[in-house]
């Protein structure tokens, strides 16, 4: 089955085209690009037979994948104020694709599902009874796709069962989060009701007072302004200057007051997390990094272990910094926690689930 993989994140949109485990085409374009490199894809010859659409936010609905007709294309639109960064983009991936090749079967596959697992107590928030039953307010977490391939391949790297393991996941990007995967479920994550919650990131603010933005609001500050700045303004755009993590170390690296105070701020969130994923599984066996920064930036690696020694955690470092992209096993030799980065590929996973919702084609 050759199956079309559309991934829109918040700040790229990644096309890739499988037959089985094999790419045939894979592309990464500014979404301003996207319609026209989507067009081409699904106009091609041959055709792909299936589309695998990541959807950030599948809300309490979605918790596997589906296949999408107009009800379920309209849920998934109805949630776009819970991931504006996202889920947009994908609703136009759908509508597009849909229009364009209305005989090929479209599949939403969500990056809240792999969380459906979370414990009553990993999910739950201590607000209002009507809030959490009758409006959905709890967390949901996100990047689940991505944490999902790299707790698999970890514990191949690490030659392991996934069963046997409790794994933290860094997916390290413009976006980022953590999660804690216990023998393969997840048990807790960093991101909540949205994805701004949990780290610093590229321009999204992470955790923060939630009377902050009240405080804001009593002051003459429009909600709305303060939405786009929590998820637009902030992160390492606000502290440095810079959406860009790269970039960002780079000026650190050459002394750059703000862009170090930056990373000390991006660390320390970091670092406290890692940690918090390791209570929910009572310990860490594999600290798995992933994403752009978690695999290309072995200065940003070294800044999330320090200081985490007493979880077992240290790196190499001449295999930390010799790992800048691929499977690498990064780790110091005698650290009790093993550590190690993961090329993303969450592509694999969407097609692997369009598969399974699908089967195979018929014979020609």
């Amino acid at each position: 089955m050759r199956v079309l993989v559309v991934n829109a994140g918040s700040s790229s949109v990644k096309l890739s085209l499988l037959e089985g485990d094999t790419t045939v085409h894979a592309d990464s374009v500014a979404p301003g690009d996207a319609r026209d490199a989507l067009a081409t894809l699904l106009e091609s010859d041959p055709a792909p037979d299936a589309v695998g659409h990541r959807v950030v936010h599948g809300g309490l609905d979605f918790t596997g994948p589906t296949v999408v007709d107009d009800d379920v294309l309209e849920r998934i639109a109805a949630l776009r104020t819970l991931a504006p960064l996202h889920q947009e983009p994908s609703v136009a991936a759908l509508r597009q694709a849909r229009e364009t090749r209305p005989g090929i079967a479209q599949v939403a596959c969500f990056d809240t599902a792999f969380h459906a697992t979370l414990p009553v107590a990993a999910h739950t928030y201590a607000v209002p009874e009507r809030w959490r039953d009758e409006l959905g307010v709890r967390r949901y977490g996100f990047h689940g796709l991505a944490h999902e391939w790299a707790s698999r391949r970890a514990a191949e790297l690490v030659d392991r069962p996934l069963d046997e393991l409790r794994i933290v996941t860094a997916h390290l990007g413009s976006g980022a989060s953590l999660c804690a995967v216990e023998r393969g479920r997840s048990v807790d994550t960093t991101m909540g009701f949205t994805p701004t919650a949990g780290l610093v990131m590229g321009s999204r603010c992470g955790d923060l007072d939630p009377a902050v933005p009240l405080w804001l609001v009593a002051r003459g500050i429009e909600p709305d302004e303060i939405a786009e700045a929590l998820d637009r303004h902030s992160g390492l755009l606000a502290l440095a200057g810079d959406a860009d993590t790269a970039a960002v170390a780079r000026t650190a690296a050459d002394g750059d007051r703000r862009a170090v105070a930056a990373l000390d701020v991006w660390a320390h969130r970091a670092r406290a997390h890692v940690a918090a994923m390791a209570t929910a599984m009572g310990g860490v066996d594999v600290l798995a990094f992933s994403g752009g920064v978690g695999e290309h930036l072995p200065a940003l690696r070294a800044l999330a272990v320090e200081r985490l020694s007493f979880l077992g955690l240290a790196l190499d470092p001449d295999r930390n910094g010799a790992a800048r992209g691929g499977d690498a096993d990064i780790g110091a030799a005698a650290a009790a926690a093993r550590a190690v980065v993961v090329a993303a590929r969450e592509d694999l996973v969407i097609a692997e689930q369009v598969r399974a919702v699908l089967g195979s084609p018929p014979a020609a």
